[in-house]
């Protein structure tokens, strides 16, 4: 029997952003212009050269890496400060400030070499002094602290820096793209970096400057990036609207998503933000793993990321990255209405004769989401399983996952970049919501973290969850780069840095356009 697929329309209730295109990059532009607009769309499309390119930023808030607020901050840091590694396009760790490493698995020691002749922008010499003073306050921050919960002890003397852990994690380096300043300079709300750019300060305006100490050396699209104060959402909006800056980055389905008309463009960028759906495995019908597992294979991803996320995701049936080389794509199945309602009728819940309703719990502030869960309690509904929604605000919704008080709950985490899963299913992790307690997941997720073929213990991991299905993964979802059309070309970003290619990035201004 086939599925009427009205659910899909539901799109529609989805508040309208401005923005369509593809996964990799667009134009930015209205939806359904009228033909009374389409003059107007032209002018407001037509390409107008800025003299200087100009990124926001908040001229009160600290550029420091480790304490400044998410956002802008982050986009004008990512040109001031550099990292021992950087996190490429599919996520993976690629040495930068450091050379090389060595791991030692009896002690949980890393050693890690620093590359020579770096200098900070002042001209003085990095050293692993002062990549240990950043580890050191990040351990203890608000953004990093989670990340390296396992770090015991920290030390750095001229180019070699000593890392402890407190247990195995040969996944390490990928959580070190933590971006390093001078120490001593921290309290500055212009701390000193390495990165191509330098922050230089004048009478009417702040601006970036080419670091003539750059160790890498690469061509800079532009000798100097213009400072705009934006201190606020509405400010910040106007000057992007108005052109008066050039980038910004955004979340285009989170909660608060703005719009942009007319002569714009965008990137997606891959992120390891995974969106899921939790599971009460202690609470019946859902202690039966042939029903999560069912359910599992219910879930049209591909579909449910066009008509609901505008396409800013990737499908994932694992809970690490389709873009990474860990993820276990040959053990991926195709969605098949058929293969689940074979897996329903195994499950004992095709039967006809009775139904039993179940509520899948929803943060109300987020738009995406509410429309998102009420698209798989629909079509998940089919047959004796019935799925009801209910929107909670964001305090009654985390208070109802923390108490266990649900059966069903969409749900979004931030992942780090190791795919070290053990806050989220192993049995006192501190995202386990649905009280998953297995003795062999907790043995794989450790062989994870001791293994030396990541790859294939990733794969042993996530064949075993897809039988037992204790969350389903739904999709990772992108952050946008939003950009003047005509201005920016060949821009490569990644989820931390807007400008990751940035030697190869190409930026139009009125000086060099001959115009």
């Amino acid at each position: 029997m086939k599925v009427p697929f009205k659910r899909i329309l539901a799109a529609a209730a989805i508040p309208l952003l401005l923005l369509t295109g593809c996964k990799n990059s667009g134009p930015v532009s209205s939806l359904q212009p009228s033909e009374d607009s389409q003059e107007e769309e032209s002018e407001n499309t037509r390409v107008v050269l800025p003299d200087n390119f100009t990124l926001p930023y908040e001229p009160n808030q600290t550029l420091d890496p480790v304490t400044c607020p998410d956002g802008v901050q982050q986009t004008v840091g990512s040109l001031l400060y550099e990292g021992l590694f950087r996190l490429d396009e599919t996520l993976t760790p690629q040495p930068w400030l450091c050379t090389s490493y060595q791991y030692d698995p009896a002690t949980y020691t890393y050693t890690f070499t620093l590359r020579s002749g770096v200098l900070f922008s002042d001209g003085s010499a990095f050293t692993a002094a002062d990549a240990a003073a950043t580890l050191r306050r990040a351990m203890n921050s608000d953004r990093y602290r989670t990340r390296l919960y396992q770090v015991t002890d920290v030390s750095g003397s001229g180019s070699t820096l000593t890392v402890v852990l407190s247990g195995p994690n040969t996944s390490f380096p990928a959580l070190l793209d933590i971006p390093i300043v001078k120490a001593g300079t921290e309290t500055s709300l212009t701390p000193i970096g390495t990165g191509p750019y330098q922050f230089t300060s004048g009478e009417s305006s702040s601006r970036l400057t080419a670091n003539p100490n750059w160790w890498n050396g690469g061509t800079l699209p532009v000798q100097q990036i213009f400072l705009s104060a934006a201190e606020d959402r509405d400010t910040l909006l106007y000057q992007f609207s108005s052109h008066d800056i050039q980038l910004l980055t955004a979340d285009l389905t989170g909660t608060d998503p703005i719009t942009a008309t007319g002569n714009t463009s965008f990137q997606d960028v891959d992120t390891t933000v995974l969106q899921y759906v939790g599971i009460n495995v202690n609470r019946a019908p859902f202690d039966n793993a042939a029903l999560r597992k069912a359910l599992n294979l219910g879930i049209n991803r591909v579909s449910l990321i066009s008509a609901f996320l505008s396409g800013h995701g990737s499908a994932a049936q694992f809970p690490v990255s389709p873009v990474s080389p860990l993820y276990p794509s040959e053990l991926e199945s195709v969605y098949s209405y058929d293969a689940f309602a074979s897996a329903m009728s195994a499950a004992g819940y095709n039967t006809g004769s009775s139904s039993r309703t179940v509520k899948l719990l929803v943060n109300e502030e987020n738009s995406f989401k509410v429309s998102i869960a009420n698209y798989l309690a629909e079509s998940l509904s089919v047959f004796d399983l019935k799925i009801e929604v209910e929107a909670l605000p964001w305090d009654e919704y985390i208070a109802a996952l923390s108490a266990g008080n649900f059966d069903l709950y969409y749900g979004e985490v931030k992942l780090t970049a190791d795919w070290n899963l053990i806050r989220l299913l192993g049995t006192s992790g501190s995202l386990n919501y649905g009280r998953w307690s297995d003795a062999q997941t907790d043995q794989l997720l450790a062989a994870y973290a001791s293994s030396t073929d990541q790859a294939a213990a990733m794969k042993t991991l996530c064949a075993y969850l897809q039988e037992q299905s204790p969350i389903l993964p739904v999709c990772f979802k992108s952050n946008s780069v939003l950009y003047q059309t005509g201005v920016v070309e060949n821009l490569s970003s990644t989820m931390t840095e807007p400008f990751y290619n940035l030697s190869n990035c190409i930026i139009h201004l009125k000086s060099n356009s001959g115009t």
